[in-house]
């Protein structure tokens, strides 16, 4: 609603008389005048509210920045425990068939921050082409600093490889020397106090080496905890 200036009010109490005086007093508080005062009066009213809600918005915008950055979430750690080939095979130049048990030590380096892990499926590949099917992994939730060993076995049957992936298999065979890429993908949340943010995607690539006698690639073919290195993308 407008608000009337006081001097428009003031002016409309009394008759305009034939006179200089009110004459002149007529001329300063007539009607049109009046309403551009009211409307004056609006748009200053209005720029106070809004700039009170920017100030508002700004503070309040600067407060979770600065929580956000004291709080600020290191990406969970990952390493490779063990991993263990059971079936690596070709019964065809172009399907192939692999049993891989591994173990995963998870760490949630936040002292202050949780972290929920949803939607989770782990694959393993081997130079560049997926050897299993994809496993879901339950969803869990890891607190502040805590550690959790993350147990699956992958399988695949009839997985379509590329024909020369079975001369990349027999040349590790001969070199006694196995890498596998073991991989985790899915969505995290972090949670401070009861506050809980959105999904972020995380990606998880761990490279795992197994070792067995030159020419001997009997299973099962067990991985060496030396070299298996993880890297984490949130």
């Amino acid at each position: 609603q407008t608000q009337t200036p006081a001097h428009c009010k003031e002016a409309t109490r009394y008759p305009v008389f034939p006179s200089r005086e009110m004459s002149r007093l007529d001329l300063v508080a007539s009607p049109k005048h009046c309403a551009k005062e009211g409307l004056h009066v609006k748009k200053k009213q209005n720029r106070r509210l809004l700039y009170g809600l920017s100030t508002l918005f700004l503070t309040l915008l600067s407060a979770v920045f600065l929580v956000w950055r004291i709080l600020h979430p290191t990406k969970p750690q990952f390493q490779v425990k063990d991993a263990e080939v059971y079936q690596l095979s070709l019964p065809s130049p172009r399907l192939l068939n692999s049993t891989i048990l591994f173990t995963l030590v998870s760490k949630n380096p936040n002292a202050r921050v949780g972290v929920y892990y949803d939607r989770l499926r782990a694959y393993a590949s081997y130079k560049g082409q997926q050897i299993t099917t994809d496993l879901a992994i339950p969803p869990f939730y890891q607190g502040h600093e805590d550690t959790n060993l993350l147990s699956a076995s992958l399988s695949g049957a009839g997985v379509p490889v590329a024909p020369s992936l079975g001369y990349e298999v027999g040349r590790d065979q001969m070199n006694g020397r196995l890498p596998i890429r073991l991989k985790l993908e899915g969505r995290v949340r972090w949670k401070v106090g009861t506050w809980v943010s959105g999904q972020y995607p995380i990606m998880v690539d761990c490279v795992t080496f197994v070792r067995f006698a030159p020419g001997e690639m009997s299973p099962p073919l067990i991985s060496s905890s030396q070299g298996s290195q993880c890297s984490t993308t949130v």
